[in-house]
């Protein structure tokens, strides 16, 4: 390709500043109004009585997600980072137990057991898919493990099928971290169901945007029923809902507003329109890709679903023989804003490097001598150090004009490696 990059002086693939992406509407806006109308804000009483499940937004947001997800109960929360907490509590697990998760997600897919005294142990992921090695998760288990905690990452499940196998076999819960992949699909499979229990975020950027918020989905009546504790001061209530162990029981206040609740019922309504546009952007960048040595598109097996909460380019800089931030540099140029990596691998945050988590004497980390050393997942330390490009497609308002601009963009940048080969050597990779 003959064109300049604009990395080098040239004219940009996409020269107009990227619009952000407009989640809420008029429809929202009259939601937030009738509940404002209505003066209650939150119906969530911390006691015995109908006011312990919420307000009748709250009623009415569970009750649509059980219906179009297909699913028995929805538990709404004010965040995934508590769905996770109020998981792994539900789930049994306790001091000392152990959980086996990835080492390539947000912080809080791995922080959640260390409220209960557990320990995560981490398991490698697949290059090709960012989430857990169901054979590495398996070379993990020891007979502490009591849980297997699976991130759905970037919108594509994990190998779902496969853990669930594993979990069945030894006897584990498994949790699916999903906030990034509502409605994914592993063969016909819905991402969040095939766990015990399912955790999906409705923050900032996600599919179904209200501000703050989420919700675990279960099957199980006692699973549903120890959610909702530890949602809402379980320790008022429990005897009155059928428990008699009040082990993990003693609730946070993890509830959802009626505000929340509002703006994601309407969302959800209209939830296929905003993944089939994402999805239909990631499909042209797939496509443009494809033919691309050195550019490796996202692995989505036939009949699975992929929502692209984010857009993952793998890169190989050997072949390209181009560093990965140079060719970042050069796509953010042209006007395609990607980032370089997603997170350091988990395990690398000072919780697990100094091993001090609650209190002042170690706890949980005094009850394993599993370490934390760099090297333990070397598949996650390659992917983030050196291959992975994140392009985030839930950000931006993408038209059809700025989804071709954006397959120009990779094209162009392919096409001139040899330019950017030669702006090496020159410069060292420095901007002058």
């Amino acid at each position: 390709m003959s064109e300049d990059l604009a990395f080098l002086g040239g004219v940009a693939a996409v020269p107009q500043p990227l619009a952000p992406y407009q989640a809420v509407g008029a429809a929202e806006q009259e939601a937030v109004a009738a509940v404002m109308r209505s003066g209650t804000l939150s119906g969530f009483m911390g006691a015995p009585g109908t006011g312990f499940y919420g307000g009748p937004e709250i009623q009415r947001f569970e009750q649509a997600w059980c219906s179009v997800y297909d699913c028995k109960y929805a538990i709404s929360v004010n965040s995934a980072t508590s769905g996770l907490i109020a998981a792994i509590g539900a789930a049994g697990i306790g001091p000392g137990d152990e959980v086996v998760v990835p080492p390539y997600s947000m912080s809080a897919s791995v922080i959640a057991p260390l409220f209960y005294g557990a320990i995560p142990v981490f398991a490698d992921i697949e290059a090709d898919t960012f989430c857990l090695d169901p054979a590495e998760v398996r070379k993990n288990i020891t007979d502490r493990t009591r849980c297997i905690l699976a991130v759905n990452l970037f919108g594509r499940p994990s190998n779902l099928l496969a853990l669930r196998r594993i979990a069945d076999e030894f006897n584990l819960v498994l949790i699916e971290d999903s906030a990034q992949a509502p409605f994914a699909e592993e063969a016909g499979h819905r991402a969040g169901l095939v766990g015990d229990i399912g955790v999906f975020s409705l923050n900032y950027h996600k599919h179904i945007h209200s501000g703050e918020g989420g919700v675990c989905v279960t099957n199980s009546d006692r699973l549903a029923r120890r959610l909702a504790l530890i949602r809402n001061h379980g320790e008022n209530v429990f005897a009155e809902l059928g428990e008699d162990d009040p082990a993990n029981l003693i609730g946070y206040n993890f509830r959802m507003t009626e505000l929340s609740a509002a703006i994601a019922r309407v969302q959800l309504s209209d939830i296929e329109r905003h993944l089939q546009a994402r999805e239909k952007v990631a499909k042209l960048l797939n496509d443009a890709v494809g033919g691309l040595s050195g550019f490796l598109a996202p692995l989505v097996p036939e009949g699975w679903r992929h929502n692209y909460y984010c857009w993952p380019l793998r890169i190989d800089e050997k072949q390209l023989g181009v560093r990965r931030e140079t060719v970042a540099k050069a796509l953010a140029a042209e006007g395609m804003p990607v980032r370089e990596g997603y997170v350091r691998p988990l395990y690398m945050l000072p919780v697990f490097q100094q091993r001090r988590a609650i209190g002042r004497d170690g706890w949980p980390f005094n009850l394993t001598n599993r370490g934390y050393e760099a090297g333990l997942c070397p598949v996650a330390e390659r992917v983030e150090s050196n291959e992975l490009l994140l392009f985030l497609i839930s950000a931006w308002n993408i038209t059809p004009a700025v989804a071709d601009g954006f397959v120009e963009a990779l094209c162009k940048v392919h096409g001139n490696m040899d330019k950017l080969r030669a702006w090496e050597r020159e410069t060292g990779g420095k901007a002058a």
